[in-house]
C-alpha cells in the first residue's frame, strides 16, 4: 500500500535534490517509494530530506534496504547501534572532513552510499557540498579522459587517520598495525559506475596519494590538477542543514566536503554507511581511438 506522496524536487541540474511528502521511518513498507528513491538517487547523486527526526532503529532500518553495512575499523561507533558511525564534533578545521572527498577509497570495496542525519547542529554554519564526479569527468578534455581510463591510482588511509587520531575521532592509534592490516590500495583514476554505467574520476584529496604507471613527475602535476578540476562550482551543491535532515548520497560518483565554520560550537551527525563494491575500470568507450 502507498504510504507516501514523493515529490522529487531537483536543485541544480547537475546534482541534487530535495524530497517531499515522505517519511523515512514509514518508506521501507512502501516499496513503490523505495524504487523512485533508488531512481533519484541515480538520477540526482544525493538527496535531501528534510523534518525526518529518525531514531537510530529508523535510519538503520532505511539503510538497511539499499544494502549492507559498512563497518568502519577506526570511526567511532553508536553505544548501542554499531551500525552508525557517530560524528561530534567540535574543531572541524582539524577533523579531516574539511577537504573534498569520497568516503573510505583506501578500502578493497570502498563505500556504496551514507544516510547522514543532522542530530545537533551549531547556531550556523556546518553546512555541506557535494560534487557530481560524472560531471568532472564529462568537463575533462577528449585527450584527457582517454589518458586516465586506463589508469589506477594508489589511496592510504594513513595521513587523513593521523588527523583522526590528533582531532581525537579515530579508535585506532597504532599506525603501524593499521599499516600491515590496511596497506595501500589500488583503484582505477576512472570508474564505471555498476547502475548507471557512467564514468566517473575517482581521485580524492584525502585518500589518493599518487597517479600509476606515469613518471612520479607526472604524478605530481596531474593529480593536483584533477584535485583542483573538481572543486569546480558548476559540479557542486550545497546544503544548508536543519534539526532532524537527512542526506542520502551515491559515494561512487560524488564527493563531498564539510565546510569547518563553527569552531567552538557542537554539531552531531549520526551516519550509516553502505558497503559497495571494487570499483571497475571504466571501459574504453567506442568512440576513443587507440
Amino acid at each position: 500500500m502507498r504510504t507516501s506522496t514523493l515529490e522529487v524536487v531537483p536543485i541544480t541540474p547537475t546534482i541534487g535534490a530535495e524530497i517531499k511528502g515522505l517519511s523515512l521511518a514509514a518508506a521501507p513498507d512502501d516499496p513503490a517509494a523505495m524504487e523512485e528513491i533508488r531512481r533519484a538517487l541515480a538520477d540526482h547523486l544525493v538527496l535531501f530530506f528534510r523534518d525526518q527526526h529518525l531514531t537510530p532503529e529508523e535510519q538503520l532500518r532505511f539503510a538497511s534496504r539499499f544494502g549492507p553495512f559498512e563497518h568502519h575499523a577506526f570511526a567511532k561507533h553508536h553505544p548501542d547501534h554499531p551500525g552508525l558511525v557517530v560524528l561530534d564534533q567540535t574543531t572541524p578545521k582539524t577533523d579531516g572532513a574539511n577537504s573534498w572527498h569520497t568516503d573510505s577509497s583506501f578500502m578493497e570495496q570502498p563505500a556504496l552510499a551514507s544516510v547522514l542525519q543532522a542530530v545537533q547542529l551549531p547556531g550556523n554554519g556546518g553546512d555541506t557540498c557535494w560534487a557530481s564526479m560524472y560531471a568532472a569527468y564529462d568537463a575533462l578534455s577528449e585527450p584527457m579522459r582517454t589518458m586516465l581510463d586506463g589508469l589506477e591510482a594508489l589511496h592510504d588511509i594513513i595521513g587523513p587517520l593521523e588527523k583522526a587520531i590528533a582531532g581525537g575521532h579515530s579508535t585506532g592509534t597504532d599506525l603501524e598495525s593499521i599499516r600491515r592490516q590496511w596497506p595501500p590500495m589500488r583503484h582505477p583514476v576512472v570508474r564505471r559506475h555498476p547502475d548507471t554505467g557512467r564514468h566517473c574520476l575517482y581521485v580524492n584529496s584525502n585518500f589518493t596519494t599518487r597517479i600509476l604507471g606515469i613518471a612520479k613527475e607526472e604524478s605530481d602535476a596531474i593529480l593536483p590538477f584533477l584535485l583542483n578540476h573538481i572543486q569546480r562550482p558548476d559540479f557542486q551543491v550545497r546544503l544548508q542543514w536543519t534539526p532532524g535532515a537527512v542526506a542520502f548520497w551515491d559515494n561512487r560518483c560524488t564527493q563531498h566536503y564539510a565546510v569547518p565554520d563553527y569552531t567552538g560550537q557542537r554539531r552531531v551527525m549520526h551516519r550509516a554507511t553502505l558497503t559497495g563494491e571494487r570499483p571497475v575500470r571504466a571501459a574504453r568507450r567506442p568512440t576513443d581511438r587507440v
